[in-house]
């Protein structure tokens, strides 16, 4: 299918950063996965060869690329292992929020490095008692001085490890009403007293991507790393949701068609009962019910790929590709696995592992369930 948002020069960065990713990461997946972290040398190679945060304006030692350059290097590290997609979290998520909201003095302290590699970031907003509902964070920030003390703790934090610089949701007022206008976002640098890392959690899946806790136990932060203006910190958020949402939208939409790209290799290749399963007539439809959806899924998102890449907002759109893509491929998932017998039970084999991975995807950045809410309200509004 062409795309109309990649050209030629999307396609020649694409083929650079899959020989790239071939030698660098390929080989050293399965040690990411056992060991539950992705070295902090590999984040320097992705910085020195232009793989990093690549919409961050040259001044700031970016290449100022579109978003089409984005789109590839969220495929390329979804092919590889959906645990990459902690560089993604990096590069589209987190550094978008300094590149949008920060100021000039912030821009010019934090983004070079974060092109390069030297930091890595984080965003802190789920917390123990807080998911989806994000108006209700009770981590506090009061003002001292020329500080913000912090005090609070945050939890499945995705780079949570490695991050060198996290943006925090806080509450800086919490008797503000609504309290979702009490919010506001601080960035906390590794090594301010008072930030304590936590534990490296165990996860089903995802498991080369580092997911911690964190904790604030009087941090004192400058006044001067607040992010954007005070008690704003929750429209920012849903400002930058929705790309958020539509970036997790591409990585689902990517594991799909890895997943039925290798089942339907292995179905030409497995025998049952004297031929290959790929000519059972049960097999062949249903992988022809799989190939549709996962078709349906593509045209949806390069849909809202163009229509963000123009500047249009996304609104509903983004949730719906949020929520639909990642319950199709999770749904896919487990019939790729079903078509692998007992096969697909075995690590050796990678439908194992896109199973693990893929299952967590209608559940982080608002569940599937919140996501469909947020449809609900733009078709009949708050009440």
């Amino acid at each position: 299918m062409t795309r109309p948002y990649l050209k030629e020069e999307h396609e020649l960065f694409r083929r650079s950063l899959r020989r790239f990713l071939e030698k660098e990461a390929v080989p050293s997946v399965d040690r990411w996965e056992r060991e539950g972290l992705i070295p902090r040398s590999f984040w320097l190679k992705l910085g020195a060869n232009g793989f990093l945060a690549p919409g961050v304006e040259p001044k700031y030692g970016g290449l100022g690329a579109d978003f089409g350059y984005s789109v590839v290097i969220i495929e390329e590290l979804e092919r590889v292992v959906s645990g990459l997609q902690g560089v993604a979290l990096h590069n589209e998520i987190v550094v978008p929020y300094l590149q949008h909201e920060g100021t000039e003095v912030q821009k010019k302290r934090w983004l070079p490095s974060c092109v390069t590699g030297q930091t890595i970031t984080a965003i802190a907003m789920t917390e123990p008692g807080a998911g989806s509902d994000l108006a209700s964070i009770r981590t506090t920030a009061v003002k001292d001085g020329n500080h913000w003390v912090i005090n609070g703790q945050k939890t499945f934090i995705s780079n949570g490890i490695h991050a060198d610089l996290v943006i925090v949701a806080v509450k800086t007022d919490p008797h503000a009403q609504p309290p979702h206008r009490g919010i506001s976002l601080i960035v906390v640098e590794d090594g301010t007293p008072g930030f304590v890392k936590g534990r490296k959690l165990e996860k089903m899946g995802l498991r080369s991507q580092d997911t911690a806790e964190l904790y604030f136990e009087d941090c004192r932060v400058p006044v001067d790393h607040l992010l954007g203006e005070e008690g704003r910190g929750f429209a920012v958020l849903m400002k930058h949701l929705e790309r958020e949402r539509l970036v997790l939208a591409i990585g689902a939409q990517t594991a799909a068609e890895e997943m039925l790209r290798m089942t339907v290799e292995y179905v030409r290749r497995r025998e049952a009962f004297g031929r290959t399963l790929d000519r059972h007539q049960h097999v062949r439809f249903r992988l022809a019910e799989l190939a549709t959806e996962v078709e349906l899924g593509r045209t949806f998102v390069d849909h809202a790929v163009t229509e963000f890449i123009s500047g249009r907002r996304l609104g509903k759109k983004a949730a719906m590709a949020k929520w639909w893509v990642t319950e199709m491929a999770r749904r896919l998932s487990v019939e790729c696995l079903q078509l692998h017998g007992g096969y697909g039970y075995m690590e050796e084999y990678p439908i194992a592992r896109r199973v693990r991975d893929i299952a967590v995807a209608p559940v982080y950045a608002g569940t599937t369930e919140i996501m469909k809410e947020l449809v609900a309200r733009e078709l009949f509004g708050n009440d």
